[in-house]
């Protein structure tokens, strides 16, 4: 058992971090507290290849593996979560769900200009009344010859006013529930398709959040993924490459939490002396460092499997659950440790407390990955094999 990485990944974990350092921290306060999207930085992501980092050349992709996106997903938002998103929707849960339950003619036309950053691409699960209980979405998709009719709408879609392409899921036989759902890819500009921004968030002010329409879309039979009725094993599947990017990504935002925490104890006194010498201080510190090094053990456990192709739903979702929920203390100790000064978006704390907020809700709350692991524990959840599965990562047809 080696716990190193390799050279190669330091490689990618230093580019990760100098892109962090030198291109999101100096512009995302501005772009925070004025709510827009970062268009800036999607070319020169694309360009360092993190919008394909897991995808095989042939597909213009990087030809890395999958440990190489969460490194690449926990020095992105150690910049900021609003960018991190961008590669877990992109990315995760739009092209690699092609790869893996895409025909061959489909992974030819649609990775590669996603790889390439020629548009983003978003996906469209979550509607108004239909949030964990995937199987009680409304919108529905009717056979028309050679297309489908597409009619329904979805709310809390990041990147929706943003995005290009579409991922989608409607009921194709609504009377089987969650085995009536299919997926389509659709393209922004058809008729019937519009979205929108949902204004008023919490946090992750730089991200494009909102919602979209479909009013009889007309989409074609080869924009189908998968089978009929495949649609939920296709987003659970792709939901399992997201929660993996944002369990990454929380370790980013816990290693910037003690990064800032520990500069502001050290320069900062009180009674004469630094703060860092205060032992309630120092604890605080403590626990953001053991939560690092768990988090990154859970991250790099799942990431081995999936370079295996081995299903990783349980050890995914434990990663997601834990680091999102140790993120969101780490922040919270954070701006504790910089007190008032901490309340001031002047220090980089306080946006990354309102941004962990979001992280333990989206992608499955913390509530429910309890339930899934005591379903786990308790023997009364088992994984079964899929029609696909993320293929396994092979350094010779990646690269």
């Amino acid at each position: 058992m080696d716990f190193r990485l390799s050279e190669e990944h330091r490689m990618v974990e230093k580019m990760v971090y100098d892109f962090a350092r030198e291109q999101i921290v100096p512009i995302i306060k501005e772009h925070d507290r004025t709510h827009t999207y970062p268009h800036e930085l999607v070319p020169q992501m694309a360009k360092l290849g993190f919008l394909g980092i897991c995808l095989p050349c042939r597909y213009d992709g990087a030809g890395m593996d999958y440990l190489s996106l969460g490194i690449v997903s926990e020095g992105v938002e150690f910049g900021d979560s609003s960018c991190r998103e961008t590669i877990a929707v992109h990315l995760g849960l739009h092209a690699l769900p092609i790869f893996q339950w895409g025909t061959e003619e489909q992974k030819a036309e649609h990775l590669p200009p996603l790889a390439r950053g020629d548009y983003l691409a978003c996906f469209g699960l979550t509607e108004p009344n239909a949030g964990s209980d995937v199987g009680g979405l409304l919108s529905t998709a009717r056979r028309d010859g050679s297309d489908y009719i597409l009619n329904g709408e979805k709310m809390w879609i990041t990147l929706a006013d943003v995005a290009e392409r579409f991922l989608v899921f409607a009921k194709t036989d609504p009377g089987r529930g969650a085995r009536g759902i299919t997926a389509f890819i659709l393209e922004r500009g058809w008729q019937g398709l519009t979205t929108g921004t949902i204004e008023g968030k919490m946090g992750v002010h730089a991200s494009n959040t909102g919602w979209i329409s479909m009013s009889d879309v007309r989409v074609p039979v080869s924009h189908r993924l998968g089978e009929e009725g495949e649609g939920f094993k296709i987003a659970m599947s792709a939901l399992d490459n997201a929660r993996y990017t944002v369990a990454a990504g929380a370790n980013g935002v816990i290693k910037a939490c003690m990064e800032a925490s520990i500069l502001y104890a050290k320069e900062r006194t009180t009674f004469g002396r630094p703060i860092a010498e205060y032992q309630l201080v120092q604890q605080m510190i403590a626990n953001m460092q053991m939560s690092l090094d768990v988090g990154q053990l859970l991250v790099w456990k799942a990431g081995w499997l999936k370079n295996l192709g081995i299903r990783n739903t349980r050890e995914t979702s434990m990663a997601k659950w834990y680091c999102t929920d140790a993120a969101r203390r780490s922040a919270d100790d954070a701006v504790q440790i910089h007190g008032a000064y901490g309340y001031s978006d002047e220090y980089i704390v306080e946006r990354h407390l309102r941004n962990t907020k979001s992280a333990v809700i989206y992608e499955g709350t913390s509530q429910i990955h309890t339930l899934v692991q005591a379903a786990y524990a308790l023997g009364e959840r088992v994984d079964r094999p899929m029609r696909c599965e993320l293929p396994a990562y092979d350094p010779e047809l990646w690269g």
